[in-house]
């Protein structure tokens, strides 16, 4: 498995911030579903395919929802950072491979399957299909013999304020930042909650939004952030730092020697002298 698809799982795999969503997905932000009643369900799921040769298919989040150690719900969540026209169809193998896998376990009784596509897009709604029927062309003599499957998808970017104000765990900071950046690319961020899981929040921004600068904050060693405030100084400091360092290299190549940079970002950028230093 890539990293970027473990960043992209990860943040939605700690227990808080998976029941966080299916609260607020399913029962409008009312905590229904608690952290300490979940338990991992498997992801890995094996078929033969047409060549006969014997494949596996992966779903990012699957766990079950249990109430005194009695299983209520297996929920299942894809995360998409763009469009799939084929979406349906690759949900119905996931929920289908989920049944399958508690029919192989001999579960005394099968739970429903519930899966959520979590949509990361800001260019675009999620336009498509949202149905096998939508998908494929049925002859009129047909149709009330094809079932059909509907999924679910959470457009992330598009959330209303009373839906943002719903989450509790980091997953709202998270929604909070695709639904600013849509209705605004420069978008500082300017959330002051504080983040608990800072690494995955972090990676999960530098994968879904494909802004690595997120993640490299990670690396920097003045420290671990807090907030997505520190975040934004962090990330104004590293482009006034990388400003700098051209200017530098640009009064190099005019043939500036060591005294005459130093005195010249100095003043330009209120530097002292020892900070100008470092830049050399």
């Amino acid at each position: 498995m890539g990293q970027k698809d473990i960043s992209e799982k990860i943040l939605v795999d700690y227990n808080d911030v998976f029941a966080d969503i299916i609260n607020v997905c399913v029962y409008d932000g009312e905590e229904v579903v608690k952290p300490e009643g979940l338990e991992n369900a498997l992801v890995h799921a094996q078929y033969k395919a047409e060549d006969g040769r014997l494949r596996e298919e992966e779903r990012d989040v699957a766990k079950y929802w249990k109430k005194k150690n009695i299983a209520i719900a297996l929920y299942g969540i894809e995360n998409q950072v763009k469009v799939d026209t084929n979406m349906p169809f690759r949900m119905i193998g996931y929920d289908g491979a989920s049944y399958r896998g508690q029919l192989l376990d001999k579960r005394k009784s099968i739970v429903p399957v519930v899966s959520f596509v979590l949509y990361f897009g800001t260019e675009e709604r999620w336009n498509k299909y949202m149905s096998i029927k939508e998908c494929i062309e049925i002859p009129k003599d047909l149709d009330n013999y094809v079932n059909d499957y509907q999924i679910h998808v959470i457009e992330v970017a598009w959330l209303s304020d009373e839906q943002l104000a719903m989450f509790r765990s980091d997953f709202g900071i998270v929604a909070n930042f695709f639904v600013q950046k849509r209705k605004n690319k420069a978008y500082i961020p300017n959330d002051e909650r504080e983040i608990e899981h800072v690494d995955e929040v972090l990676k999960l921004l530098a994968v879904m939004s494909g802004d690595q600068k997120y993640e490299r904050i990670l690396y920097n060693k003045t420290g671990e952030v807090k907030t997505m405030c520190e975040v934004a100084d962090r990330l104004f400091n590293q482009g006034m730092q990388q400003g700098i360092q051209s200017a530098v290299n640009m009064l190099r190549k005019l043939g500036k020697n060591d005294e005459e940079i130093i005195a010249l970002i100095t003043e330009e950028y209120k530097l002292d002298t020892e900070e100008a230093k470092q830049y050399l």
